[in-house]
């Protein structure tokens, strides 16, 4: 909060009171009521000014140029209630304005003053084409005027035709952009599904059509947020528009921070597998200290020939984030990890992507300790330890660099993709083939060789007697 004390360059001036004002021209100074006004501009930024009631606007908004910083002050326009205030000589206790009051400081731009000669007569010589004043109500003023004046300042207005701003990109250079980068088209895929399926398409027009659809959207909606802004600050629908403002650039804010302090957040970590055998058969194992139960998939315990073992009676619904069905409980099997035998307990799913999760059923049994300092699980009860996998070692579901799907995927990348299948199926056929006809080959070889040692067999010689 700032308090402003004009002072004359006048020697006898200089040592004035608190809250006396001197204006030179006038010869003398006077006692003044200070009055606070708050400042809202439309980029979320407020302030506090301490200004007496005889303060004339153009010098209030000399000080707003220097609390604003940039915006010159011929550009600023104070408006009240929504209503500009118009006249700069005109002191703030003539417009009505009283300690606590809260108005909004709007920036005029140079372009916006260039409209016809008619218009700056009839708003006092201050512009707004990007505001339509006629829809607030003024005290006092007749229906049938108001809506006379807001039918004739429709029909004076040409209607708006959608601008592309000079920093976005035309439709065809974006398309080609985007085609070239697979990695935008992921990210597009996710956050824009329509826009997507025009660029999957490539059809150019469609293309245009959907983001100047889009791009209209969205000026549409900064313009009723202008509006909104610019109307009473206290209606409560301002308000909450002004409060979601707040919270979206405080969550921007956020955001930029954690990009700049700790950028590794936005990624993905890999998640922690050892290996182990089960029952002799090599198992890619899941740690989850999260889970209560160690699991393990149902083909998973047909490869490692458990399935005999599944007690059916203790069927049921697992449920964490999801539900899947319980086939049963395997009560005791061996699991091996590195020279230490361990006995557990599983629960097999049905439909389960992981093998098998160790649960903290087992974790805890085994009083084991997951170490990420040296990335190993320690297991306390035969104090063996047994390092975590790297990406390139982890199982095809938990791995993080996933095949694209085709969806995602161009017409010429899908013809190259259906190309080498096909051509590594042929191989495949042409090998098949020629084992086939080796295997044939030799065993009608053996067929002949039998034959032969049949009819051309040494002949059975009698004893002489």
């Amino acid at each position: 909060m700032r308090t402003i004390v004009c002072v004359s360059n006048e020697p006898n001036h200089r040592d004035l009171p608190f809250g006396v004002f001197c204006f030179p021209h006038f010869g003398q100074h006077f006692p003044s009521a200070i009055m606070k006004l708050t400042v809202y501009t439309l980029d979320d930024n407020m302030f506090t000014l301490d200004v007496a009631a005889e303060l004339e606007l153009e010098n209030f908004k000399a000080l707003c140029e220097f609390e604003c910083g940039g915006i010159p002050a011929r550009e600023i326009a104070i408006l009240n209630n929504g209503v500009p205030l118009r006249d700069d000589k005109k002191t703030l206790g003539a417009f009505g304005l009283k300690d606590g009051d809260v108005v909004v400081l709007q920036r005029m731009r140079n372009q916006q003053q260039t409209a016809p000669q008619a218009q700056p007569a009839a708003t006092g010589g201050l512009p707004f084409p990007m505001f339509d004043f006629s829809n607030i109500q003024v005290p006092g003023a007749s229906s049938s005027s108001s809506s006379s004046s807001q039918q004739a300042s429709r029909s004076q207005r040409p209607p708006a035709a959608p601008q592309r701003p000079a920093d976005e990109p035309a439709p065809p250079q974006l398309l080609e952009m985007l085609r070239n980068s697979p990695h935008d088209r992921s990210l597009l895929k996710e956050r824009n599904p329509p826009l997507s399926e025009a660029v999957e398409a490539g059809d150019l027009a469609k293309f245009t059509e959907v983001l100047t659809q889009q791009r209209k959207e969205r000026a549409e909606k900064e313009a009723q947020r202008i509006r909104l802004l610019t109307a009473d600050p206290f209606d409560p629908e301002v308000q909450r528009l002004i409060n979601e403002e707040i919270q979206q650039k405080n969550i921007e804010e956020n955001m930029n921070v954690a990009m700049e302090e700790m950028p590794e957040s936005f990624g993905q970590v890999v998640m922690l597998y050892i290996d182990c055998m089960v029952n002799g058969h090599p198992v890619k194992a899941f740690v989850d200290s999260g889970a209560q139960m160690t699991i393990m998939s149902k083909a998973c315990a047909e490869r490692c020939n458990i399935m005999r073992l599944v007690d059916k009676r203790w069927a049921g619904i697992a449920k964490g984030v999801g539900t899947q069905k319980i086939i049963g409980r395997v009560h005791v099997a061996q699991i091996q990890i590195r020279t230490a035998f361990l006995q557990s307990s599983f629960s097999v799913l049905e439909d389960q992507p992981m093998d098998m999760l160790l649960g903290l059923d087992m974790l805890r049994r085994h009083q084991c300790t997951i170490d990420l300092r040296k990335n190993v699980l320690l297991i306390g009860s035969c104090d063996t330890e047994t390092p975590f996998l790297s990406e390139a070692d982890l199982p095809e579901c938990a791995r993080l660099n996933r095949q694209i799907s085709d969806s995602s995927l161009t017409d010429q990348e899908r013809e190259d993709r259906a190309l080498a299948e096909a051509l590594a199926k042929s191989a495949e056929e042409a090998e098949l083939a020629e084992l086939n006809s080796r295997e044939e080959t030799s065993s009608r070889g053996e067929k002949r060789k039998s034959t032969e040692n049949d009819v051309g067999g040494p002949s059975k010689k009698t004893p002489k007697k």
